[in-house]
């Protein structure tokens, strides 16, 4: 069985505070503006709403190169990691393709339903409840990577992710995203739940 080892966990649990704070500012922020301004920005938020909620729906429905073709070709994919002193990013529209084409590979069900959304300006913030069936072959370091070689297990997953993008011109320039790969690998067997605490 393919099995990951313990560094592995420090690295998955590290993921889950990041957007949180981000959501915060977003949901927090005030400004007054004048009316003509209001309404613009106004507008442009609830345009960006829209684009990322037909992003989702598209992949929701299987079709993820349609999907792909709302990333600008420049977009980055921030990974959220400074081990060398500067944030890791992977860029371009080809890229994230690829990525999306292994995950729908890997689980053929993919589906990413929003269960909440914040849209300030150019950022649209989600929170979504994440499923799919493990039925391929993971070829690329997608979803933490952990899956990688991984031998179809068949089985199902249902975790939460945050997803941050960001907006400009009609087209999905930033990307970033919190998971629940712990979650993840544990539903898909790869790693045992922790056993039930003592009079719990």
């Amino acid at each position: 069985m393919f099995v990951l080892g313990r560094h592995w966990k420090g690295a998955i649990m590290r993921r889950q505070w990041r957007l949180a704070v981000l959501i915060g500012v977003l949901t927090t922020t005030a400004t007054t503006l004048p009316a003509g301004l209001l309404a613009q920005t106004s507008a442009e938020t609830s345009g960006n709403r829209a684009l990322v909620t037909k992003h989702l729906g598209l992949m929701n429905r299987g079709q993820w190169k349609e999907a792909a073709e709302l990333f600008s070709a420049d977009v980055r994919h921030h990974l959220g990691t400074w081990q060398s002193g500067q944030e890791r990013t992977v860029t371009g529209q080809e890229t994230l393709t690829a990525n999306l084409e292994d995950i729908f590979r890997t689980f053929p069900d993919w589906k990413m339903e929003i269960v909440d959304m914040v849209a300030d300006g150019d950022s649209v913030v989600v929170r979504c409840r994440v499923s799919g069936t493990h039925k391929g072959v993971a070829a690329r370091r997608v979803n933490g990577g952990f899956l990688l070689g991984a031998q179809p297990t068949g089985k199902r997953f249902e975790v939460q992710h945050i997803h941050w993008y960001k907006v400009r011109d009609g087209k999905i320039t930033d990307h970033f995203t919190n998971r629940d790969d712990l979650g993840m690998t544990q539903q898909l067997g790869f790693l045992p739940f922790p056993p039930p605490v003592s009079g719990k």
